[in-house]
Protein backbone atom coordinates (compact mmCIF):
# COMPACT_ATOMS: atom_id res chain seq x y z
CA UNK A 1 0.00 0.00 0.00
CA UNK A 2 1.52 3.38 -1.35
CA UNK A 3 0.48 5.85 1.17
CA UNK A 4 2.18 8.60 2.29
CA UNK A 5 1.68 12.63 2.91
CA UNK A 6 3.31 16.08 1.39
CA UNK A 7 7.12 16.34 3.37
CA UNK A 8 8.30 19.42 4.81
CA UNK A 9 11.90 20.04 3.73
CA UNK A 10 12.72 22.62 6.63
CA UNK A 11 16.41 22.30 6.91
CA UNK A 12 17.06 20.63 4.02
CA UNK A 13 15.44 18.09 1.58
CA UNK A 14 16.96 15.35 3.11
CA UNK A 15 15.00 15.64 6.36
CA UNK A 16 11.78 14.70 4.42
CA UNK A 17 13.38 11.32 4.75
CA UNK A 18 12.78 11.76 9.02
CA UNK A 19 9.32 12.77 8.56
CA UNK A 20 8.26 10.15 6.46
CA UNK A 21 10.04 7.36 8.93
CA UNK A 22 8.56 9.02 12.42
CA UNK A 23 5.11 8.62 10.21
CA UNK A 24 5.88 4.96 9.11
CA UNK A 25 5.20 6.34 5.23
CA UNK A 26 6.64 4.42 1.92
CA UNK A 27 5.37 7.38 -0.19
CA UNK A 28 6.04 11.34 -0.28
CA UNK A 29 5.54 14.31 -2.26
CA UNK A 30 7.98 17.61 -1.71
CA UNK A 31 8.85 21.09 -2.81
CA UNK A 32 12.38 21.10 -3.71
CA UNK A 33 12.54 24.57 -3.70
CA UNK A 34 10.78 27.50 -2.32
CA UNK A 35 7.71 26.68 -3.79
CA UNK A 36 6.75 30.71 -3.96
CA UNK A 37 9.80 31.92 -5.06
CA UNK A 38 10.80 31.74 -9.48
CA UNK A 39 14.69 31.78 -8.11
CA UNK A 40 15.60 28.33 -9.32
CA UNK A 41 18.03 25.62 -7.28
CA UNK A 42 20.94 23.35 -8.40
CA UNK A 43 21.09 20.28 -6.75
CA UNK A 44 24.69 19.59 -6.35
CA UNK A 45 25.89 16.05 -6.83
CA UNK A 46 26.72 15.02 -3.52
CA UNK A 47 22.97 16.08 -2.27
CA UNK A 48 21.68 13.80 -4.46
CA UNK A 49 23.41 11.25 -4.37
CA UNK A 50 22.58 11.34 -0.34
CA UNK A 51 19.30 11.90 -1.16
CA UNK A 52 18.85 8.94 -3.46
CA UNK A 53 21.19 6.62 -0.87
CA UNK A 54 18.70 7.71 1.76
CA UNK A 55 15.56 6.38 -0.06
CA UNK A 56 16.91 3.34 -0.86
CA UNK A 57 18.36 2.47 2.98
CA UNK A 58 15.21 3.80 4.04
CA UNK A 59 12.91 1.59 1.70
CA UNK A 60 10.55 4.88 0.74
CA UNK A 61 9.06 3.51 -2.55
CA UNK A 62 8.60 6.58 -4.77
CA UNK A 63 9.05 9.70 -4.00
CA UNK A 64 8.38 13.13 -5.86
CA UNK A 65 7.42 16.70 -6.23
CA UNK A 66 5.11 19.16 -6.52
CA UNK A 67 6.01 22.29 -8.62
CA UNK A 68 5.75 25.71 -8.05
CA UNK A 69 2.30 27.19 -8.10
CA UNK A 70 3.75 29.95 -9.95
CA UNK A 71 4.03 28.48 -13.55
CA UNK A 72 1.57 28.49 -15.87
CA UNK A 73 2.65 27.42 -19.01
CA UNK A 74 -0.63 28.99 -20.78
CA UNK A 75 0.09 32.73 -19.96
CA UNK A 76 -0.17 35.22 -22.86
CA UNK A 77 2.51 36.83 -21.28
CA UNK A 78 6.32 36.06 -23.02
CA UNK A 79 8.31 36.76 -19.77
CA UNK A 80 5.85 35.03 -17.38
CA UNK A 81 5.67 32.13 -19.77
CA UNK A 82 9.51 32.49 -20.28
CA UNK A 83 9.79 32.48 -16.30
CA UNK A 84 7.08 29.45 -16.17
CA UNK A 85 9.11 27.13 -18.77
CA UNK A 86 12.42 27.65 -16.86
CA UNK A 87 10.78 26.80 -13.61
CA UNK A 88 9.07 23.56 -15.04
CA UNK A 89 12.92 23.02 -16.59
CA UNK A 90 14.61 23.31 -13.68
CA UNK A 91 11.76 21.31 -11.88
CA UNK A 92 12.36 18.10 -13.54
CA UNK A 93 16.26 18.37 -13.49
CA UNK A 94 15.90 18.12 -9.84
CA UNK A 95 13.79 15.56 -9.81
CA UNK A 96 16.18 13.61 -11.99
CA UNK A 97 19.37 14.41 -9.64
CA UNK A 98 17.16 13.55 -6.31
CA UNK A 99 15.88 10.47 -8.06
CA UNK A 100 12.52 11.70 -8.02
CA UNK A 101 9.94 9.56 -10.22
CA UNK A 102 8.00 12.66 -11.29
CA UNK A 103 6.66 16.00 -10.66
CA UNK A 104 2.69 17.16 -9.70
CA UNK A 105 1.87 20.22 -12.14
CA UNK A 106 -0.91 22.63 -12.29
CA UNK A 107 -1.25 22.92 -15.87
CA UNK A 108 -1.92 26.93 -15.89
CA UNK A 109 -4.43 29.23 -16.55
CA UNK A 110 -6.12 30.39 -19.67
CA UNK A 111 -7.58 34.00 -19.11
CA UNK A 112 -4.89 35.15 -21.67
CA UNK A 113 -5.69 32.87 -24.61
CA UNK A 114 -8.77 31.12 -24.13
CA UNK A 115 -9.35 27.59 -23.49
CA UNK A 116 -8.04 25.85 -26.75
CA UNK A 117 -4.78 28.18 -27.27
CA UNK A 118 -3.95 27.67 -23.55
CA UNK A 119 -4.41 24.07 -23.95
CA UNK A 120 -1.87 24.59 -26.79
CA UNK A 121 0.57 26.47 -25.04
CA UNK A 122 0.20 24.71 -22.38
CA UNK A 123 1.53 21.23 -24.51
CA UNK A 124 3.69 23.28 -26.75
CA UNK A 125 5.87 23.93 -23.56
CA UNK A 126 6.28 20.44 -22.31
CA UNK A 127 7.42 19.32 -25.96
CA UNK A 128 9.95 22.02 -25.51
CA UNK A 129 11.06 20.63 -22.01
CA UNK A 130 11.68 17.13 -23.22
CA UNK A 131 13.07 18.30 -25.93
CA UNK A 132 15.32 20.08 -24.42
CA UNK A 133 15.93 17.51 -21.43
CA UNK A 134 16.59 14.34 -23.99
CA UNK A 135 17.50 11.84 -21.10
CA UNK A 136 15.46 13.16 -18.34
CA UNK A 137 13.76 10.17 -16.30
CA UNK A 138 11.52 12.15 -14.32
CA UNK A 139 7.89 12.46 -15.92
CA UNK A 140 5.36 15.36 -15.72
CA UNK A 141 2.09 14.89 -13.82
CA UNK A 142 -0.48 16.90 -14.63
CA UNK A 143 -3.06 17.83 -11.89
CA UNK A 144 -6.66 18.10 -11.97
CA UNK A 145 -7.38 21.42 -11.05
CA UNK A 146 -10.79 22.28 -8.87
CA UNK A 147 -11.92 24.64 -11.93
CA UNK A 148 -10.90 28.52 -9.97
CA UNK A 149 -11.02 31.44 -12.19
CA UNK A 150 -9.67 30.47 -15.55
CA UNK A 151 -7.69 27.22 -14.74
CA UNK A 152 -6.98 24.63 -17.39
CA UNK A 153 -7.52 21.26 -15.86
CA UNK A 154 -11.05 21.24 -14.17
CA UNK A 155 -11.87 18.88 -16.58
CA UNK A 156 -10.76 15.04 -17.95
CA UNK A 157 -10.91 16.08 -21.22
CA UNK A 158 -8.88 19.04 -20.89
CA UNK A 159 -6.08 16.93 -19.05
CA UNK A 160 -6.05 14.40 -22.31
CA UNK A 161 -6.02 17.41 -24.41
CA UNK A 162 -2.72 18.59 -23.25
CA UNK A 163 -1.70 15.12 -23.36
CA UNK A 164 -3.07 14.64 -26.70
CA UNK A 165 -0.46 17.58 -27.95
CA UNK A 166 2.51 16.27 -25.87
CA UNK A 167 4.73 14.11 -28.51
CA UNK A 168 6.95 11.91 -25.92
CA UNK A 169 3.73 10.59 -24.38
CA UNK A 170 5.70 7.92 -21.78
CA UNK A 171 6.90 10.75 -19.86
CA UNK A 172 3.09 11.85 -19.21
CA UNK A 173 1.37 10.98 -16.39
CA UNK A 174 -1.36 11.79 -13.72
CA UNK A 175 -2.67 13.25 -11.10
CA UNK A 176 -6.04 12.73 -9.26
CA UNK A 177 -6.90 14.97 -6.33
CA UNK A 178 -10.31 14.38 -4.81
CA UNK A 179 -10.71 18.00 -3.49
CA UNK A 180 -10.05 19.06 -6.70
CA UNK A 181 -12.32 17.01 -8.88
CA UNK A 182 -15.37 17.47 -6.27
CA UNK A 183 -14.93 20.71 -6.18
CA UNK A 184 -14.78 21.17 -10.11
CA UNK A 185 -18.04 19.16 -10.31
CA UNK A 186 -17.49 15.23 -10.17
CA UNK A 187 -19.57 13.92 -7.32
CA UNK A 188 -17.51 11.24 -5.84
CA UNK A 189 -19.53 11.34 -2.56
CA UNK A 190 -20.72 7.60 -3.09
CA UNK A 191 -19.70 4.32 -4.19
CA UNK A 192 -21.94 4.65 -7.38
CA UNK A 193 -20.58 8.85 -7.81
CA UNK A 194 -16.67 7.68 -7.32
CA UNK A 195 -17.51 4.83 -9.63
CA UNK A 196 -18.90 7.41 -12.51
CA UNK A 197 -16.58 9.37 -12.12
CA UNK A 198 -13.65 6.48 -12.70
CA UNK A 199 -15.29 5.38 -15.35
CA UNK A 200 -14.89 8.76 -17.04
CA UNK A 201 -11.66 9.13 -16.11
CA UNK A 202 -10.55 5.85 -17.77
CA UNK A 203 -12.73 6.33 -21.11
CA UNK A 204 -11.05 9.58 -21.45
CA UNK A 205 -7.68 9.38 -20.09
CA UNK A 206 -6.91 6.15 -19.07
CA UNK A 207 -6.67 4.45 -15.25
CA UNK A 208 -3.39 3.32 -16.67
CA UNK A 209 -1.76 6.63 -16.72
CA UNK A 210 -3.30 7.62 -13.08
CA UNK A 211 0.27 7.91 -11.32
CA UNK A 212 -0.63 9.45 -8.67
CA UNK A 213 -3.05 11.04 -6.11
CA UNK A 214 -4.14 13.79 -3.99
CA UNK A 215 -6.59 12.60 -0.87
CA UNK A 216 -7.70 15.73 0.26
CA UNK A 217 -11.32 16.07 1.69
CA UNK A 218 -12.93 19.56 0.40
CA UNK A 219 -14.03 22.73 2.93
CA UNK A 220 -16.14 23.73 -0.60
CA UNK A 221 -19.50 22.22 -1.63
CA UNK A 222 -19.84 20.12 -5.22
CA UNK A 223 -18.83 22.48 -7.89
CA UNK A 224 -17.65 25.40 -5.75
CA UNK A 225 -14.25 25.50 -7.95
CA UNK A 226 -12.68 26.40 -3.89
CA UNK A 227 -9.20 24.71 -3.83
CA UNK A 228 -9.77 24.67 0.09
CA UNK A 229 -8.44 21.15 1.47
CA UNK A 230 -9.51 19.72 5.00
CA UNK A 231 -8.68 16.83 6.69
CA UNK A 232 -10.37 13.38 5.67
CA UNK A 233 -14.07 12.76 6.54
CA UNK A 234 -13.88 16.33 8.50
CA UNK A 235 -14.98 17.89 4.92
CA UNK A 236 -17.81 18.29 2.51
CA UNK A 237 -16.70 14.56 0.55
CA UNK A 238 -16.69 12.52 3.81
CA UNK A 239 -14.82 8.78 4.10
CA UNK A 240 -16.75 6.98 1.08
CA UNK A 241 -14.22 8.25 -1.63
CA UNK A 242 -10.98 7.57 0.48
CA UNK A 243 -12.59 3.91 1.01
CA UNK A 244 -12.80 3.39 -2.84
CA UNK A 245 -9.27 4.82 -3.68
CA UNK A 246 -7.71 2.83 -1.16
CA UNK A 247 -9.46 -0.50 -1.74
CA UNK A 248 -9.05 0.11 -5.46
CA UNK A 249 -5.68 1.44 -5.74
CA UNK A 250 -3.44 0.43 -3.39
CA UNK A 251 -0.02 0.42 -5.96
CA UNK A 252 -0.35 4.03 -6.90
CA UNK A 253 1.17 6.20 -4.61
CA UNK A 254 -1.57 8.49 -2.71
CA UNK A 255 -0.52 11.58 -0.33
CA UNK A 256 -2.58 13.79 2.11
CA UNK A 257 -2.06 17.64 1.62
CA UNK A 258 -3.57 19.01 4.43
CA UNK A 259 -2.60 21.66 6.82
CA UNK A 260 0.24 20.87 8.84
CA UNK A 261 -1.04 20.89 12.44
CA UNK A 262 -0.50 18.76 15.37
CA UNK A 263 -1.07 15.37 15.19
CA UNK A 264 -3.12 15.41 11.75
CA UNK A 265 -1.14 13.22 9.80
CA UNK A 266 -1.19 11.00 12.15
CA UNK A 267 -5.01 10.87 12.37
CA UNK A 268 -5.13 10.78 8.21
CA UNK A 269 -2.96 8.23 8.42
CA UNK A 270 -5.08 6.31 10.38
CA UNK A 271 -7.99 6.38 9.27
CA UNK A 272 -7.22 6.12 5.58
CA UNK A 273 -5.18 2.41 6.61
CA UNK A 274 -8.42 1.53 8.24
CA UNK A 275 -10.36 2.49 5.60
CA UNK A 276 -8.17 -0.24 2.89
CA UNK A 277 -9.80 -3.15 4.94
Amino acid sequence: MLLGVHCSVAGGLINAFDEADALGINTFQIFTKNQRQWKEKVIEPAEGDLFKEKQAHQGVQVTFSHATYLINLASGKPDLLEKSYNAIKGELQRCDALGLAFTVLHPGSAKDLGEEKAIQSIADQINRVFIELPDGTAKIALENTAGQGASIGRSFEQLAAIAERVEEKDRIGFCFDTCHAFAAGYDIRTQAGFEDAMADWDKIIGLEHLICLHLNDSKGDLASHLDRHEHIGYGKLGEEPFRQIMQRFPDVPKVVETPKKDDWDERNLALLRSLAH
